[in-house]
């Protein structure tokens, strides 16, 4: 969850005066508080999908009166303006707590009643300048190259100055055999992340993160119902659609320079719904990578999967205050009469006006005992 006060919790919770703001910009800039021309915002919000390649979407409705972009260099059109978007609160007292909510580059304009209707502006976090800028060439990288190496080749291709942060000692991380980027500059990146089991985003100050995921037992914040709650109503289905209760992680060079590996990750808690040998079924996921190249680090990999993936899908429609603060792998806990669950937050929608509610969907955190092989 992104840093807020106290007060900012507090306040969400009972009556309060809303804040939100969207500035465009004309340079790479990163931090939460960039320089750029803000504009109108009568509708919009923005989506969130832990799932997805680009993490962050945006729409955003902005007076059309002498905006829409006629010449190329003109602030709305989109070659390569961004929007800064944030949402807070004003406490009325001539103090406003502005929460962050990240960088999209501007993908799309649409005007339906012109010349002077509002406009329509779509947009997505920086990934999209990953997955768009495929490589022309090849690139090797050989062996006892490192993975900060790696990744400030790649991304500083295309985002010359974007700082990249790592929760693990990158730079002392090397590849044991060489490996070639061919086209795919994003899918080289994330699968060198997801063999360190790490997750890869674009994060609100507009920079790179390679990290683990929130630990999912511990809830940042309580969606609950009743005196001083935020849950105005919920609906739930649950599914086993996209659930596994193992992963057999395999890796093997291109070269043959290193032996092939491969580690299996179990659910074998007998008192978890889906323990591999109980009634749940014999359910796994298989993930191939280059990039593994010890048991170690293919068991790694395996645990890290099968921890994300434990939990059955739970769609929910939150309809509870909007708290901006909250982000997708965030731990919540959902309070409603027939008693509280931890979810993981899967999906987020944040509106950027005061009339919607905010929504995601969530999956149910479920204790579990991991179970290991190695061959």
């Amino acid at each position: 969850m992104r840093a807020v006060s106290s007060a900012f919790l507090e306040t969400i919770r009972g009556s309060h005066k809303f804040f939100s703001r969207v500035r465009v910009l004309t340079a790479y800039q990163e931090g939460v508080a960039p320089t750029g021309t803000e504009i109108t915002v009568s509708d919009g919000d923005v989506r969130a999908d832990a799932k997805a390649d680009v993490r962050q979407t945006v729409d955003v409705e902005t007076s059309g009166t002498r905006r829409w972009p006629n010449a190329n260099d003109d602030l709305l059109t989109p070659y390569g303006n961004e929007l800064f978007v944030e949402r807070g609160l004003d406490y009325g007292n001539g103090t406003v707590e502005i929460v962050p909510l990240g960088y999209f580059r501007i993908d799309s304009v649409q005007q339906d009643e012109g010349p002077d209707g509002p406009i329509q502006l779509s947009g997505s976090d920086r990934m999209v300048g990953i997955i768009d800028g495929r490589l022309p060439m090849p690139v090797t990288f050989t062996a006892g190259t490192s993975i900060s190496a790696v990744f400030s080749s790649l991304v500083h291709d295309i985002y010359p100055t974007a700082t990249i942060l790592f929760d693990f000692d990158a730079a002392n991380s090397f590849f044991d055999t060489q490996h070639v980027a061919e086209q795919d500059r994003y899918r080289f990146l994330a699968d060198i992340a997801k063999s360190y089991g790490k997750i890869m985003f674009w994060d609100y100050a507009g920079q790179l993160r390679i990290e683990s995921p929130p630990d999912p037992t511990s809830p940042v914040y309580e969606v609950n119902a009743g005196p001083n709650g935020v849950l105005v109503s919920l609906s739930r289905e649950l599914t086993r659609d996209g659930v596994y209760n193992a992963v057999v992680a395999t890796g093997e060079t291109t070269d043959g320079t290193v032996p092939p590996v491969t580690a299996i990750a179990y659910d074998v808690d007998p008192d978890s719904p889906t323990y591999y040998f109980g009634r749940f079924g014999k359910v796994p996921r298989f993930y191939a990578s280059s990039f593994l190249t010890t048991a170690s680090g293919a068991l790694s990999a395996a645990r890290s999967i099968l921890q994300r993936a434990t939990g059955l899908p739970y769609n929910i429609n939150f309809q509870t205050v909007p708290n901006p603060a909250l982000e997708v792998y965030d731990p919540i806990m959902i309070t409603s009469r027939d008693g509280s669950i931890t979810h993981v937050l899967d999906t987020l929608t944040t509106p950027l006006t005061a009339q919607q509610a905010q929504t995601g969907t969530t999956r149910t955190r479920i204790s579990f005992e991991f179970g290991e092989e190695v061959f």
